[in-house]
Formats: C-alpha cells, structure tokens, sequence
C-alpha cells in the first residue's frame, strides 16, 4: 500500500489548510486512517484518524474544534481540514494506515505499517 499526502504550505496565524491523502490501493472496513505530525527537535506527534467499522473519529486534544479529520472512499482518499492555523502547528504531516486497530491502539504511531511521505505545513505568527 502507497500513500501520497499532499496540500501543505506557508500560512499566517488564524489561517486554513486543507490536506489530502491519496491510497493505492481501497480503503477498507478494517482500515484506520491517521494523520500524525513531527515539528524539528520533536518526536512524532498524533494528530487525528478516522476508523472506517465504525467512523469513530479521534483527534488530538490541541487541534479539537479546529481540525476536520473526513474520507471520501469512493476515491480513496482522507482529508483533514485544519482551519485558525497556529505556529505550534507548524510541522512536516504524515498520513497512515493501519488495520483493526482497537481504540487503545490508534494514537500510537508503532501500530500503522502503512506510511505516505510528509508534507509541510508552516504557520507563521
């Protein structure tokens, strides 16, 4: 399975961003869908992932109720809207995909085999 993440950039504070991951292969009931992040220095951070059994979706404490974390599986893709974008948010995004991830499981990047290269996101104040 090949990921491809796409649609970083350059923005001031308070701005918006909309990500999108593309999957090789489909996006199945068994999948979980993640967006992780890493800032230079800082260890690679949990961001949001969608379950597809159940569309449970969970987000990290510090962007709850700024980013959108949805999937389109007609194209195989997920997306995480990121809107009043923040210079802590500045960082290199990485998709990911696991399988049958238990709830415990999915914040935990060491249960995702499936990786896509990263795409920068730089907030500046």
């Amino acid at each position: 399975v090949q990921l491809q993440a796409f649609g970083g950039g350059s923005v001031q504070t308070g701005g918006s961003l909309r990500l999108s991951c593309t999957t090789s292969g489909r996006i199945v009931t068994e999948n979980t869908m993640a967006w992780f992040r890493q800032a230079p220095g800082k260890e690679r951070e949990f961001v949001a992932a969608v379950r597809m059994r159940d569309n449970s979706i969970y987000y990290t404490d510090s962007v709850k109720g700024r980013f959108t974390m949805s999937r389109d599986n007609a194209k195989n893709q997920v997306y995480l809207q990121m809107n009043s974008l923040k210079p802590e948010d500045t960082a290199v995004y990485h998709c990911a995909m696991g399988n049958r991830l238990i709830t415990s499981s999915i914040r935990n990047s060491r249960h995702y085999p499936y990786w896509g290269q990263g795409t920068q996101v730089t907030v500046s104040s």
